[in-house]
């Protein structure tokens, strides 16, 4: 597949802060990139840079193999930019906000009401057209703000972290309507999260960033491979768990944690049908067992020594 937008070697520096030490990312077309890396780790300076709000120290960004020229029209049209923060007049209804911000990409009359009438069913504010935004919750706020991002039919969203602070009921919503335009339109998009649950659910691939480096980069399963341990036991702490505390730490690496204990099997038991009979000759109850797979959380915290959110 080809790629639709190229970073070669970005760097972004505050001072003697470095935001970003020199990134590149191949992006193919059609497809969902999630961007994964703690608040502080570059992700909203990347996304600034790629569509133009900020200049890059060094590096450069191609368009369909081609340098990017910010303000030239033919790029404008081809990005749809969903920020963090809320960017809309909050005094104005939604039809007026959506007239406005259509009026920016060029369109007018039949076309643009037409257009209005879609983003307003697609993300379920067709009823509330004519209210001021000032009166929608803050879910609704922020699917209207995918609306005026993707009003123009853009080819590349691109979404800074764009649920922050909303309800799950609003966040699943956002989560089925980037993945109708992604599946049965064909857009491609860009999405930065700290939410490890978002990129497993949403990306087809991955970056995972931190202190403006690339630090890994794959599929959910090429990231999970890095892994020397994919998955883990959790045993409920009840007595008997306690009692045989010893011999469970002698079937691999054991965690105390607040309610169970946490078992890495060693190599002796690494499959499950060689250690569960050794949990059932110690008394430890199926009911007290579950199966935890390794996620992206684990590969954070082993690339970096630390949690995705600490």
């Amino acid at each position: 597949m080809e790629n639709i937008l190229s970073l070669k070697n970005i760097k972004k520096s505050y001072g003697e802060i470095a935001a970003l030490k020199g990134i590149s990312l191949d992006i193919e077309r059609g497809s969902f990139l999630g961007i994964l890396g703690p608040n502080g780790a570059g992700k909203t300076t990347l996304m600034n840079i790629i569509i133009g709000l900020i200049a890059p120290d060094e590096g450069e960004i191609l368009l369909e193999n081609s340098p990017v020229i910010h303000r030239s029209n033919d790029v404008i049209q081809k990005f749809g930019y969903v920020p963090q923060e809320i960017a809309l007049y909050e005094e104005l209804s939604a039809i007026k906000n959506l007239e406005i911000f259509g009026g920016l990409y060029g369109l007018r009359g039949k076309a643009l009401q037409s257009r209005i009438s879609e983003v307003l069913e697609m993300v379920g504010l067709y009823e509330r057209k004519k209210d001021a935004v000032k009166t929608f919750s803050g879910g609704m706020k922020r699917r209207f703000n995918i609306a005026c991002s993707i009003l123009h039919s853009p080819e590349i969203i691109l979404c800074d972290e764009p649920t922050v602070g909303i309800d799950p009921q609003s966040r699943n919503a956002i989560f089925d309507m980037l993945q109708q335009m992604h599946k049965e339109e064909g857009k491609t998009i860009i999405y930065t999260t700290h939410y490890m649950e978002e990129a497993e659910r949403l990306c087809d691939k991955l970056e995972i960033i931190d202190n403006g480096k690339i630090i890994a980069e794959g599929t959910l399963t090429e990231l999970i491979n890095l892994l020397d341990k994919k998955q883990s036991i959790k045993i409920l702490k009840e007595s008997r768990a306690i009692s045989v505390k010893k011999e469970l730490s002698s079937l691999g690496i054991l965690n105390e944690l607040e309610f169970h204990f946490e078992l890495i099997p060693g190599t002796e038991y690494s499959k499950l049908h060689q250690l569960f009979p050794k949990l059932e000759s110690l008394g430890i109850s199926e009911d007290n067992i579950e199966i935890s797979r390794a996620t992206l959380e684990d590969v954070f915290l082993n690339l970096t020594g630390r949690r995705l959110r600490d």
